[in-house]
Formats: structure tokens, sequence, C-alpha cells
């Protein structure tokens, strides 16, 4: 087998740059010339070498996908808080001064539960925001298929009888519509 020609290069390389090679190399068996060889192989022809940036492609491609989760997640959060602080801000009216006390005192002690709420949901793999959305798309499906936006709530009518509408807002039909035999 013919041995192929090779050429000799000076290079220069920083201390903590050299102290690393040596290490590798070392592992190699002192093999600093093969090293060099590979990597500048690598850099140079990076098509014969598809297997680290098929790697690379997939990391970045499923990193791709879960940063759209966060900001699908913070996107929600986002408009949940400040619905839920408009609304607030609306609708709570104000306290007597009489009341300040024993609304200051009820709030530490909410605020304590809601710690303890949040300190468990992220303990657990399960979030509120996902449970809240699988809740709606089972119970309300229609909620993410009418855009509301801004829309007055409406009141429902007072209902008699609790099977007479589906979670959904459909009616079902009561026992006076039923048809019966006999």
């Amino acid at each position: 087998m013919p041995t192929r020609s090779k050429k000799r290069y000076s290079i220069l390389l920083s201390d903590e740059l050299a102290e690393r090679f040596e290490r590798v190399a070392r592992r190699r068996n002192g093999a600093k010339s093969a090293i060099i060889e590979e990597m500048l192989d690598r850099r140079l022809n990076p098509e014969r070498y598809p297997l680290i940036d098929d790697g690379i492609l997939r990391r970045i491609d499923q990193l791709s996908k879960e940063l759209a989760g966060i900001r699908r997640d913070v996107a929600i959060a986002t408009e949940m808080v400040s619905l839920f602080v408009r609304y607030y801000l609306t609708i709570t009216p104000p306290l007597a001064t009489r009341e300040h006390q024993a609304a200051r005192t009820l709030g530490k002690e909410r605020f304590q539960v809601f710690v303890a709420q949040i300190g468990r949901r992220l303990a657990s793999d399960r979030r509120l925001v996902s449970d809240t959305l699988e809740n709606i798309a089972v119970n309300d499906p229609d909620l993410f298929v009418v855009a509301t936006d801004d829309a007055p709530l409406k009141a429902r009518p007072a209902s008699t009888d609790a099977s007479a509408e589906k979670p959904n807002g459909r009616a079902v039909p009561g026992p006076a519509s039923e048809k019966r035999n006999g």
C-alpha cells in the first residue's frame, strides 16, 4: 500500500487549547497529526460527515418545538393574568375603611394558600393551564371555536331542570318534551 505524502505545518495554540489537545491526543495514543487531519477534514468537507449535522438539526428541531410550546404557554398565562386584572379592577368594588384590616388578614391567608398551590403545581408535571385547556376542550369545545373577544357575558336563563343543558350549551330534551308511550 503506497504511503501518501504529507506536508508539515507549524501552528501556534493557546495554552488552554494546547492542554485540551494534549489530553485528547493521550487518549488516542498520541496521534496528534491524525486528530488535526480528522478535524480539518470534518471542517473542510462537512458533507462527508452528515451524522453530526443531522444530530444537530434533530436537536434544533426538538428545541424549536419546545420553544413554541413555551411561547404558547407564556402567551396564555399573560392573557389570563391581564384578563383577570382587568376584570378584577372593573368588577371588584372598593372596601369600606372599617373592612380593610379583615380584608388584609384574609388576603394574607389566601396568599399563603396560593403560594402553596403554586409550589405543588411546579413540583408536579401537571400545569393548571394544561388542566384548564383540557377541561374546556372536554366540557365546552365550542368555546375554542367562537371568538367572543371582549363580548359582554350573556346571562343564561335559569333552568329548573339540571339536565336541560349539555356542558357545551346545547339544549337537551327535558322530561316534558319527551314522547311517552301509553
